[in-house]
């Protein structure tokens, strides 16, 4: 049984995803504890504000404990970089929560666009968009990249496994994102909120889906399937028919730490920081930002 302390109880905005997501699936899962002594635990939930979140890290790296982190992993690229040098130098494992790439469909898609089932993909297009809920920095350009944008740059990524080399983005309320792709693949990333939606549920996904355009084929995901639609006078929600996307991630953690390696880690968020702030940049200066190979 892996012990596992919480710490904090704060997001971007009023989100409290401790509350709301993480102790909920950690009393869940039976490879967890819940404690509440740091000398008791092997790892840390991390949900402290983003300004104190990377220093928090480092401290339970040091102290040998693997995290769970939510997501942001840090501010910056540049501190999620760090964090991941520390995490290899102590040989612990860090975790960030980009729990929306574990959905089935995605998973199930990954592995056939790598089985070549749509031959030599080119281009992925792909819609994350949010119904309601507190916008993050307001509705600008830009207000909604750090907070939501993580999400499908990360899958995207995932899904293709080819390095990013260029990032053209433009303002919202919802943002487009064009990502150039090593040999010559790109894709397109809308991403954002929209105000409430009759029907769907305050902070629920309105769309999360791809196209994915290869040689051979069209692969099309729904993200938000499969699940049950359960309809109320309030509102429609989805009840997912199977393990949960926070309940996977916590599976990964877990193997993670009884393997020594995650299938899903810092150098995860590394990239996507990377690409969010190209993309701010591209927003502000009005062009196009090549980058090192972003893997």
């Amino acid at each position: 049984m892996i012990r596992v302390r919480l710490l904090g109880e704060a997001g971007i905005g009023t989100q409290n995803h401790q509350r709301d997501m993480y102790r909920p699936a950690f009393e869940r899962h039976p490879g967890f504890t819940v404690v509440g002594d740091d000398e008791e635990a092997d790892a840390v939930s991390v949900a402290l504000p983003l300004p104190e979140r990377a220093a928090a890290i480092e401290r339970e790296i040091r102290a040998g404990r693997h995290v769970l982190a939510d997501k942001p992993l840090a501010a910056t690229a540049a501190e999620c970089l760090r964090l991941a040098k520390l995490a290899e130098e102590h040989d612990v494992v860090v975790v960030p929560a980009h729990h929306q790439r574990l959905g089935g469909a995605l998973r199930s898609a990954k592995a056939a666009i790598r089985a070549g089932r749509v031959g030599l993909p080119w281009n992925v297009q792909c819609d994350f968009i949010v119904a309601g809920g507190d916008f993050v920095g307001g509705a600008g350009p830009g207000g909604e990249l750090l907070n939501l944008g993580l999400y499908p740059i990360d899958i995207v990524c995932d899904l293709l496994g080819l390095a990013v080399t260029g990032v053209r983005a433009t303002g919202g309320p919802l943002d487009t994102l064009q990502l150039d792709h090593e040999h010559g693949v790109t894709s397109t990333i809308v991403v954002g909120r929209v105000p409430p939606v009759h029907g769907t549920a305050p902070a629920g996904l309105l769309l999360h889906r791809y196209r994915v355009s290869g040689s051979h084929g069209v692969l099309l995901i729904d993200a938000t399937r499969p699940a049950l639609e359960v309809s109320t006078a309030q509102a429609t929600t989805r009840a997912w028919i199977g393990p949960g996307t926070v309940d996977t991630l916590l599976d990964v953690l877990a193997a993670g730490i009884r393997t020594g390696r995650a299938e899903l880690g810092p150098r995860d968020a590394v990239r996507a920081q990377r690409i969010v702030e190209a993309a701010q940049q591209s927003i502000n200066e009005g062009r196009g930002v090549r980058l090192d190979a972003i893997r």
